[in-house]
């Protein structure tokens, strides 16, 4: 019988080290939600790091708070007083509506539960998925500015921003000089078909590249197995995945050979655990995304690749922000709110 239970949500906005430019926003702070769940005295935290505003089928930032105090934890809550116990964590992916934001909503929400789950067994995120591969680190840059380059060392790949615009020589040249494979990342800006292979062709002069991401908009099967058809590079598929039926018509229409998956996008961790093990059953490449998470979900989300990927992913523990919004702790994905975090103004402060 569960005996007492509280959730605290705060909202932090926390200023990236180095600015970074996509095709439709330029990302120099990053708006996260932090859930503190408490469950017979023992405290879980998760996160997420939503768009600012919605953006390719993704949820904005005020759109998952209001998914989260009216619908999902407000289910939760009632799930737990029937039942007399707080669900156990994987059964929170089932709690997500159809809308964009409920998949958000569950995953902060799955992962506080988790975290509070493995404290309450004084086990850690590693203890939940043993290390079996060692997931080669993806970074992040941008050829759609001027700004510098977050330090890239330890990357295995880089994914870089970019458009159907063409990119000045000099930045082709700053590309070609870590001598590392790319990922061409248009998040839904390639224009045509014949815009994509066009700026294809004058990336293959100057550097590897390992694959074209998501080109065209989420659920545009049909551009995206015109392109695959007419390259050899890798098409690959990010905004596109959100549930396990789009990695059955991806499959079925050849519109991709590579997905990247991300557990707040999916629905939380049991969600991609599943999504990945199906994509990898279909014969598509898989890795995982997540850059601008905080330490808090990169440890989480690290755990998982490692578990799972031997492909390059968002996987790298050290911080892109400064400040302490987290402090290090022994047990669950290993932190708990820090000094800035707690004095902040909380969003949601629930007892029940």
């Amino acid at each position: 019988m569960v005996d007492k239970m509280k959730a605290r949500l705060w909202r932090h906005d926390m200023k990236l080290a180095s600015p970074v430019t996509s095709a439709s926003q330029v990302h120099s702070t990053r708006t996260h939600l932090f859930l503190e769940l408490e469950v017979d005295g023992v405290r879980g935290l998760g996160e997420v790091s939503p768009q600012p505003e919605s953006l390719n089928g993704d949820p904005g930032v005020e759109d998952v708070i209001l998914e989260l105090e009216h619908y999902t934890l407000r289910q939760f809550i009632e799930v737990a007083q029937r039942e007399g116990e707080a669900p156990a964590w994987a059964r929170v992916t089932h709690f997500a509506g159809s809308r964009p934001a409920s998949y958000t909503a569950s995953a902060l929400l799955e992962m506080a539960l988790l975290d509070a789950s493995l404290r309450s067994r004084q086990s850690t995120i590693e203890d939940q998925w043993p290390a079996r591969f060692d997931t080669p680190v993806q970074a992040t840059v941008s050829l759609l500015d001027d700004n510098p380059w977050a330090s890239l060392a330890g990357a295995a790949q880089v994914r870089a921003k970019i458009s159907a615009n063409p990119v000045p020589e000099e930045k082709w040249e700053q590309l070609a000089n870590l001598n590392l494979p790319v990922l061409l990342d248009f998040n839904c800006s390639g224009g045509t078909v014949e815009d994509v292979v066009a700026t294809l062709n004058v990336a293959l002069c100057h550097v590897d590249v390992a694959a074209v991401e998501q080109p065209f908009a989420p659920g545009n099967i049909v551009e995206h197995a015109r392109l695959a058809a007419l390259i050899d590079v890798a098409v690959s598929l990010d905004e596109g995945v959100r549930h396990r039926r789009d990695l059955e018509q991806i499959v079925r229409y050849g519109a991709a050979r590579w997905v990247c998956i991300k557990p707040a996008r999916v629905g939380g961790y049991a969600q991609a655990r599943t999504m990945i093990e199906r994509a990898q059953h279909l014969g598509l490449g898989v890795y995982l995304g997540g850059f601008f998470e905080s330490p808090v979900a990169r440890r989480a989300n690290r755990a998982l690749a490692r578990h799972y990927l031997e492909r390059p992913s968002d996987v790298a523990l050290s911080n892109l922000y400064a400040g302490n919004v987290v402090s290090p702790d022994s047990w669950g994905c290993g932190f708990l709110p820090g000094a800035d975090l707690e004095s902040s103004k909380t969003l949601v402060n629930r007892h029940w």
